[in-house]
């Protein structure tokens, strides 16, 4: 599948992989694929964003909090709603952080290869970020696109919509349904 993809595409991949590694190695997800996407400022994905008055570094430290908070993808709505019920999920964190260190809620790194073998865990994507490619694959497809550009993986970002890039993408007060339709509207004008 990657063949198909731009050198935009493929240095988007390689940044989302360089993402997870700087925070310990853990799978890359869609929040790691929403910062590859950024990192690009000549991008479309960018600039339809920017016309919406969402700049790539709010959403960053969005991203950048919600892995502080261990990364569980709990937005403050949820925190809210689990305040209501008597459970303050910020206590929670701090305790568990107090007992076992302050990375205790962390995915620990892939165990160290050895002989050359690869790990058994199906790469470093997870599976949310790999459904995510696929259907940045099936939109250039819908698109009828010969190529999956930055834009595509956007696309499957939005339409996954479930992710942490999903998160942080609707508490900047983004409507994923109106960035879709911009998207094409800008991919139409572009063509």
């Amino acid at each position: 599948m990657f063949e198909r993809f731009t050198d935009r595409a493929r240095d988007v991949v390689r940044r989302a992989v360089d993402e997870a590694r700087a925070e310990g190695r853990r799978p890359v997800g869609t929040e790691h694929l929403l910062l590859g996407v950024l990192a690009d400022d000549g991008n479309l994905a960018v600039r339809v964003l920017a016309d919406l008055n969402v700049r790539a570094d709010d959403l960053r430290a969005a991203v950048a909090r919600h892995v502080a908070r261990g990364g569980v993808g709990l937005g403050e709505a949820d925190a809210a709603a689990l305040r209501e019920i008597g459970i303050d999920l910020a206590a929670i964190v701090a305790r568990i952080e107090e007992s076992f260190g302050p990375d205790a809620l962390r995915e620990p790194p892939p165990p160290p290869r050895r002989w050359g073998l690869r790990r058994p865990s199906g790469g470093p994507f997870s599976p949310r970020s790999k459904k995510v490619l696929e259907l940045a694959l099936r939109e250039a497809i819908r698109l009828r696109h010969h190529h999956i550009g930055t834009e595509h993986i956007l696309l499957g970002l939005l339409r996954e919509g479930r992710g942490l890039a999903a998160l942080v993408l609707t508490e900047a007060g983004v409507d994923l349904d109106d960035l879709r339709r911009r998207v094409e509207t800008a991919l139409r004008a572009a063509a």
